[in-house]
């Protein structure tokens, strides 16, 4: 009996996925619920290739380009199968105001998705995210190293977050908040050499002594969702040492998409690890993390 499986990582409106057609995809690939995120950042901080996979138009409710009133709307229909995450721009005055009532109003569970072009160990994102760590949020960090995008405008490059030295610098200054780490910044770290300049997805058996695993090592408020792309090139690459990576931290990897089929949870399941650590990764941590 395959255990409770939690998305922990996802939008509304994301790859053309109405409310409705986003339920009945959860329900044939067996998730019983979904951390639902927004996505708030200043039109120019945003790869305007990400336009292509969002059925709203972007900024047309509010701050975007997943504004949170999508969330919103998705709950409103599924109440039990939507959990809210909620994360205004750090750097907005009135970011805790808005977080604040935004729990005391919705029941806001989770701080993400944060993807916004500053160094998460700034002061404003400090301040936000200690604030975070005092409620029991934990906070999702969309962490991208700068790729090229071919053209001047409206920007030469996009990253976010300030690479993973920023996250180990974060983590030293946060030591109460549970930090997510997410995407190709992050998920290159699992080997030793990273990756190169523009390369996203790292190829090739995974080198030890990765920045990753040595931050989640030294670092137990640290976590790590396993969607996209990004995760899931980083356990295919070299299965082997994907195994042993999902048993060291088999209570602070979380099983997530932010995308849509069923690629990740084949994976999971086909590297035979125990039941309990596979319980865990699904769904379990997800929980815990939320009830804890």
């Amino acid at each position: 009996m395959r255990p409770c499986v939690i998305d922990a990582h996802n939008h509304p409106d994301w790859y053309g996925m109405n409310a409705d057609s986003f339920v009945r995809e959860m329900d044939t690939n067996g998730i019983s619920k979904c951390w639902l995120l927004s996505w708030e950042a200043p039109a120019d901080e945003v790869d305007p290739s990400q336009f292509n996979v969002l059925s709203e138009r972007p900024y047309r409710m509010g701050s975007g380009p997943i504004d949170f009133s999508r969330c919103l709307a998705f709950k409103d229909k599924y109440p039990d199968r939507f959990i809210l995450g909620y994360a205004p721009d750090p750097r907005l005055p009135e970011c805790i105001d808005n977080l604040e009532a935004a729990m005391a109003l919705y029941g806001i569970r989770i701080f993400g998705e944060v993807k916004i072009r500053t160094v998460y160990d700034s002061p404003d994102c400090v301040s936000v995210f200690r604030f975070c760590g005092s409620r029991g949020l934990p906070v999702i960090l969309h962490i991208e190293n700068p790729g090229p995008t071919g053209t001047k405008y409206p920007r030469r490059d996009y990253w976010y977050g300030g690479g993973i030295e920023a996250l180990e610098r974060l983590l030293e200054k946060c030591p109460e908040t549970i930090f997510i780490g997410h995407a190709q910044g992050f998920w290159a770290g699992i080997s030793l050499e990273g990756a190169k300049d523009g390369e996203s997805y790292p190829t090739g058996k995974v080198i030890e002594g990765g920045k990753v695993p040595f931050l989640m090592r030294k670092y137990t408020n640290l976590y790590c969702d396993l969607s996209a792309n990004s995760g899931l090139n980083a356990m295919r690459r070299d299965p082997g040492f994907a195994r042993e990576f999902l048993m060291e931290f088999q209570d602070r990897c979380l099983f997530a998409r932010d995308k849509f089929g069923n690629e990740l949870l084949k994976f999971i399941l086909d590297l035979n690890l125990p039941e309990n650590a596979v319980e865990k990764i699904l769904g379990g941590n997800a929980i815990r993390l939320l009830n804890g």
